[in-house]
């Protein structure tokens, strides 16, 4: 336990998400049962290579899987045990498969957005006519949204970096709406002695006070107050994503559409409508955040085109 409690200090202290420090602690903990609870300063190189080299024999898991375990362990040798650890050679590393995202067309997308209601609604519209993730999404906070420029700021975002991308007019009066919801709710929270948010650590250390302001209050708030899994103080966070994923299957479901989408594939869809429509990828992969903008050529193989564009012969 006291090895679990200086890596979770040491993730801490690196400002990691509280998803990234839930998966590497479950790791690490994985890693010491499969080797009998041998403690880790006592292992190497070797336990390392055959733990990785049976999650991917014996338990199928995904090259990202995979990967995610090793940074985890290799986390733990150079920050916790303070020993660094050579390059683990003769893994088998589980294949990445390559797989085209699913993407809902116009008319789909029209078939599905009726049976979702606020603040799903709103949500699963920004995912696509925003392209934001998912997290992203349920991230933001009322000073992300610029009526003015009609854009959103994506902050701290997928490589701790920040972006803007487009503010549908559609949606401009339910976000209004929104925005007085989260005020009412700030005034209740305030007049009960709460009130105060999550904020990133440089914010609240030099501006302890801008918790309570309603600037940094999350768009979309959840029903009830919960308590921090780091500082455990009780205050109101953002809407769970499991309950946003949970509505749009769904939603997906009621609406007939015959296709295995989830969340993210109106994210997807967003790319691939834009790429549809003649935008520039490169302007396209700015507004999605991507680093490389092979990540974001994946779209060109599922537009309405067709493989490669090209015209099958039984329609000439």
């Amino acid at each position: 336990m006291k090895l679990l409690d200086n890596m979770r200090s040491e993730i801490r202290f690196r400002h990691y998400s509280i998803r990234t420090e839930k998966a590497y602690i479950d790791w690490v903990k994985r890693f010491i049962i499969y080797h009998n609870t041998k403690h880790p300063k006592d292992m190497g190189v070797s336990e390392i290579k055959i733990f990785l080299n049976w999650l991917a024999k014996e338990q199928n898991v995904a090259a990202s899987t995979q990967n995610q375990a090793l940074c985890a362990i290799l986390f733990l040798y150079r920050f916790v045990i303070k020993r660094e650890v050579e390059w683990v050679e003769g893994v088998k590393w589980a294949k990445k498969p390559k797989k085209l995202p699913v993407v809902f067309s116009k008319a789909e997308i029209q078939n599905i957005m009726p049976h979702l209601s606020d603040p799903h609604w709103t949500i699963a519209n920004l995912m696509y006519g925003s392209g934001l993730r998912l997290n992203e999404c349920i991230s933001l906070r009322i000073q992300d949204i610029d009526f003015d420029f009609k854009q959103i700021i994506v902050r701290n975002a997928k490589g701790a970096k920040d972006r803007t991308t487009v503010l549908p007019d559609i949606l401009e009066n339910k976000l209004r709406h929104q925005i007085e919801h989260v005020q009412a709710v700030h005034k209740y929270d305030l007049e009960i002695g709460f009130g105060d948010v999550y904020l990133p650590y440089a914010i609240q250390k030099k501006y302890p006070s801008a918790a309570k302001s309603l600037i940094w209050q999350y768009l979309f708030p959840a029903k009830s107050h919960s308590f921090d899994p780091r500082s455990k103080k009780k205050r109101r966070h953002h809407i769970h994503i499991d309950s946003v994923q949970k509505n749009i299957r769904n939603a997906i479901i009621k609406s007939g559409v015959r296709k295995k989408g989830t969340s993210h594939s109106f994210r997807h869809s967003f790319a691939t409508h834009l790429l549809e429509a003649g935008y520039d990828i490169r302007t396209i992969q700015e507004l999605l955040g991507h680093e490389d903008v092979s990540t974001t050529m994946i779209y060109t193989h599922v537009m309405k085109k067709g493989a490669g564009a090209v015209q099958s012969p039984v329609d000439v």
